[in-house]
């Protein structure tokens, strides 16, 4: 079920401020390195990770924060159990896999240091309201809020009531739900939104993204919106800036053959510095409507085409298809005067590979007919 209602906007603004770059589409897309559980419990290979992430250019790198007591319970049975066959985490109990992904809570002021030394935005994504209270004494600029807590009404409320800017993942969301998220970080104080299109499988399949989305989320809530990309290699990301998309947020890792996990559907150092470049030429490319030569184009003018004498012309000799044509380059009559003077005569000698000029045909001189009925029943 969908709906036409248009979520209140108060806090809508043409771009949003987190720590020292700005988001919008003005602005070369903000990339965001998803460090999530690939630290492998080290923190020497997190901030290995970090590093890497610097070196490939990333504006950002996130991290998350919980403890497996925050996210569920200790049992091992039932629904507590990922029963699905084809899970990269099949038969782990979410407590086991909470414990194995985690980033230490002791470990948030190193990393986050080492983000501030290497010039990278460092934030998180809060999973209860614990969480935020302990990001909110490290001074994270913003929050990420995941998929699967963006029905979490009291977290978000707690998170948006820092006033900080604020970044959704929508995956598995109706569009009713959304508009109640949306509401309620307005609600609580969020001026600054940002709605990340998100399909929560995982590995995700680039036919499940629906990144035409995108554009309706930015229409209908009045928000800056990015994608959180799950799929494997960079094709989605890029293409989501063709359709607005000003945050990429990628899973990433050292190496994915040292496991992990996530390191099924993160990318390695190369592919992120790729991510990084060809999402920069991606929103150099869009440009804005625009006709006409461009400034770079100017000089291709000249190799356009236009009449010229393929053969020697001799004075009052009728210009006809074996003496002229229309060729490259572009110092001649337009070709949309071909026609029209076939069959008049030359008033000059004109050499072989000469432009024709109105003033080289006889009948033709400079008048009325050639420079303006001529030109306005080619237009027509």
């Amino acid at each position: 079920m969908t709906s036409d209602k248009k979520t209140n906007q108060p806090g809508k603004r043409d771009e949003i401020q987190i720590g020292d770059r700005r988001v919008g589409l003005s602005h070369p897309p903000l990339v965001v390195a998803e460090m999530s559980g690939n630290h492998n419990q080290s923190l020497e290979r997190a901030l290995a990770i970090v590093e890497a992430a610097a070196r490939a250019g990333v504006g950002a790198l996130k991290i998350q924060t919980y403890t497996a007591d925050t996210m569920t319970l200790d049992v091992s049975e039932g629904e507590f159990m990922v029963n699905d066959a084809k899970s990269l985490w099949a038969g782990k109990s979410l407590y086991r896999l909470y414990q194995e992904a985690h980033t230490p809570w002791e470990w948030h002021k190193t990393i986050f240091g080492r983000c501030r030394k290497l010039g990278l935005i460092g934030f998180s994504t809060p999973f209860d309201v614990s969480s935020v209270d302990f990001l909110e004494s490290h001074g994270v600029p913003c929050y990420k809020i995941a998929s699967f807590e963006n029905i979490d009404l009291p977290l978000i409320r707690r998170a948006a009531s820092t006033r900080k800017p604020l970044i959704i993942s929508t995956g598995m969301a109706t569009l009713e739900e959304l508009e109640e998220t949306i509401e309620t970080a307005r609600g609580a104080g969020c001026q600054d939104l940002i709605l990340l299109k998100c399909t929560s499988c995982y590995p995700a399949p680039p036919k499940a993204l629906h990144l035409q989305t995108l554009s309706d989320l930015r229409r209908r809530f009045g928000v800056e919106v990015g994608i959180s990309d799950h799929t494997v290699g960079i094709g989605a990301s890029i293409a989501a800036v063709s359709l607005g998309a000003t945050v990429i947020e990628k899973h990433f890792t050292l190496k994915r053959s040292d496991g992990g996990v996530d390191s099924a559907f993160s990318i390695e150092p190369e592919e992120m510095k790729k991510l990084v470049e060809e999402s920069m030429r991606a929103w150099e490319a869009l440009g804005q409507v625009t006709y006409g030569p461009t400034p770079e184009e100017k000089t291709s003018l000249l190799y356009r085409r236009s009449i010229y004498a393929v053969k020697e012309i001799k004075a009052g000799e009728v210009l006809s298809k074996e003496n002229i044509r229309i060729i490259r380059p572009a110092l001649g009559l337009a070709p949309k005067h071909y026609d029209h003077i076939l069959g008049k005569r030359a008033s000059r000698t004109i050499p072989r590979g000469k432009p024709i000029q109105w003033e080289s045909i006889e009948t033709l001189k400079l008048t009325e007919e050639a420079t303006g009925k001529v030109g306005a029943k080619s237009r027509a």
